[in-house]
C-alpha cells in the first residue's frame, strides 16, 4: 500500500511537473491573408523564438470577411495585427483595444491613379470615381479627403467605390484610381500590363495623412492580467527577434511565408518582391510606438471635417508597458 501511495504521489508529481512545463498558448489573428507582409511572425515561428520564450503560438490567417477586431472582441484571438485607425475607431465604439507594440514605422498605403483618366495632382480627384477598401481600412482616405475638402457622395466631390481586394477597377476602367499598397496591390497592377509611366502614385505618406498600420493590439481588460502581460512580453520580444531577422534574411524570410502558405496561392516572386518593400517598412522600428507617429495619426483621424474618424483624442490606446520588458 505504501508501495502504491509512493507510485502515485510520484506520478502526481510528474504531472504537476508537466503542467507547469507547459508553453502558454497565444493566437494572432493577421489583418490579411497569409503573405510577407506578416512575415516577422511566420519567421519566429520557424526559426524557434517563440518556442525560446516557453510560447505555442498560434498564427490565423486573415482575409477578406475577417475583421480582427471582431475577433479579439469575441475572444477568438489573444493579439491582433490591425491598423491603427480602425483601432481607435473601435476603441471610440467601446472596444478598449491597446497597441503593445508598432513593428511598422511607415505607411505602405497608397491611391494608384491611371494618367489616362485625367489624374495628375490631386486637384483632379473631383468628379473620378476612386476604388476604397473598407473593413476598416477606408479610415485613413476618408480623413484624407475631408482635409481636402471633398465629399465622398459623389457630385462636386468624388465617388466611392467599393473595392474589392484586387485591382479589377482600375484595370477594367471602373475607377480612375485604386487604393493599392506599396508591397502588394500596386505590383499586381503592373503585372496585369500597366507601366509605371501610365500611373500617378499618392503615397499617403507624402500627403501628410499617414497612419500608423500593422501593430500589435491586445484588450484593456487583458492586458490588466499580470500572467497575460508577461505572455505578451515575451510574444512582442521574439515576434521583433523575427522582423529584425526578416529584414535582414528577405529572400530566405519569403520562403518561410511560402512554407506556411496552405492555400498555394501565393508565388515566389511576389513574396520575395513583397518582403523587400516590407523590409523598407518595418526598418527604423525595434517594435516601440513612437509617441509622435501616434499624435500624428491621431490628429489626422480628427481632422476629417464635420465626419471624422474618431471625435476625441483617445486616451489609454497605446502603451510602452510591454516593450520597456520586451526590448530591454
Amino acid at each position: 500500500m505504501k508501495h502504491l501511495t509512493k507510485l502515485a504521489a510520484g506520478a502526481a508529481l510528474s504531472a504537476w511537473a508537466g503542467i507547469a512545463a507547459a508553453a502558454d498558448d497565444v493566437t494572432l489573428q493577421l489583418k490579411w491573408v497569409t503573405q510577407a507582409q506578416f512575415a516577422g511572425y511566420y519567421v519566429a515561428l520557424d526559426q524557434g523564438f517563440y518556442e525560446a520564450e516557453d510560447l505555442n503560438v498560434t498564427i490565423k490567417p486573415g482575409g477578406p470577411d475577417i475583421a480582427p477586431t471582431q475577433v479579439l472582441a469575441g475572444g477568438g484571438a489573444d493579439v491582433t495585427v490591425e491598423w491603427m485607425p480602425a483601432a481607435l475607431a473601435a476603441r471610440e465604439k467601446g472596444l478598449a483595444m491597446v497597441n503593445i507594440a508598432q513593428p511598422f514605422k511607415s505607411s505602405g498605403m497608397m491611391l494608384t491613379c491611371r494618367k489616362d483618366a485625367g489624374v495628375a495632382t490631386t486637384d483632379d480627384f473631383a468628379g473620378k470615381t476612386l476604388g476604397v477598401w473598407f473593413f476598416g481600412n477606408e479610415f485613413p482616405f476618408l480623413s484624407w479627403m475631408s482635409q481636402l475638402g471633398l465629399g465622398t457622395d459623389g457630385g462636386d466631390g468624388v465617388t466611392v467605390l467599393k473595392q474589392g481586394f484586387n485591382v479589377d477597377p482600375i484595370l477594367q476602367g471602373q475607377a480612375a484610381c485604386v487604393s493599392t499598397m506599396a508591397y502588394n496591390e500596386y505590383w499586381q497592377v503592373i503585372d496585369a500590363g500597366l507601366t509605371p509611366d501610365d500611373l500617378v502614385v499618392f503615397k499617403y505618406e507624402d500627403q501628410g495623412v499617414a497612419t500608423l498600420e500593422d501593430g500589435l493590439y491586445a484588450l484593456e481588460e487583458n492586458l490588466a492580467d499580470p500572467a497575460f502581460a508577461d505572455k505578451m512580453v515575451r510574444f512582442v520580444r521574439a515576434s521583433m527577434k523575427g522582423w529584425k531577422w526578416a529584414e535582414e534574411n528577405p529572400e530566405d524570410a519569403a520562403m518561410i511565408v511560402l512554407d506556411f502558405d496552405e492555400t498555394g496561392a501565393q508565388t515566389e516572386k511576389h513574396q520575395v518582391r513583397m518582403m523587400g518593400e516590407i523590409a523598407k517598412l518595418t526598418a527604423g522600428s525595434n517594435g516601440a510606438l513612437d509617441p509622435a507617429d501616434y499624435e500624428r495619426t491621431v490628429n489626422s483621424l480628427l481632422s476629417g471635417g464635420s465626419d471624422p474618424v474618431i471625435t476625441k483624442a483617445p486616451e489609454g490606446a497605446w502603451t510602452h508597458a510591454i516593450t520597456d520588458l520586451a526590448l530591454n
